[in-house]
């Protein structure tokens, strides 16, 4: 890859991906497309706000999670990140990806394996996905892929495709979608 320059970094050098955890219809009016760590708290908060703004938009929003563990801060991080792609692979990705953000305080190898219990998923399967870190390559291609875009800490956030730099609230998001505030 050549150069990066500063516009670059402001833009989603790398688009929707095959492999990408999508939650939206495709022809949404809005992408966004965040970078975030199950075990950040400020990734818990955006993602308790793009709840709310996925009810009020609905079809209107497109919301793509890549993750991007910070391990060097957040221990649990990896392996949640691990756990949601196993879970995925069950076809339960976004339920456990709930779960871990509901539960950013208990993220240890027993947390996640209650959690997949919970979502009655295959759990024998499930263990020894995690086992054997069937999903950590996974993890760091989207890591890689958030360095790639310029991502130097969480949560990162892309919406249709230029960096959101903006405040985090609720208020500041619904602007930046919608043009005003409802």
């Amino acid at each position: 890859m050549g150069q990066i320059n500063s516009v670059d970094l402001a833009r989603l050098l790398l688009p929707l991906r095959p492999e990408d955890h999508v939650l939206g219809p495709e022809d949404a009016r809005y992408t966004l497309v965040e970078y975030g760590d199950y075990e950040c708290p400020a990734c818990g908060r955006l993602n308790q706000i793009l709840q709310v703004l996925q009810e009020e938009m609905g079809p209107s929003l497109r919301i793509v999670f890549r993750q991007y563990p910070l391990s060097g801060i957040h221990k649990h991080a990896q392996q949640a990140a691990e756990a949601a792609e196993a879970a995925g692979a069950q076809g339960r990705y976004w339920e456990m990806h709930s779960l871990l953000f509901e539960n950013q305080d208990a993220l240890q190898t027993r947390d996640l394996i209650r959690y997949a219990e919970r979502l009655r998923l295959d759990v024998n399967r499930f263990k020894q996905e995690l086992k054997r870190g069937e999903y950590s390559e996974r993890v760091r291609a989207d890591f890689r892929a958030g360095v790639q875009n310029g991502v130097a800490g969480t949560p990162g956030l892309f919406i249709n495709g230029t960096r959101h730099s903006g405040a985090w609230d609720i208020e500041s998001l619904r602007r930046e979608l919608l043009g005003d505030v409802k």
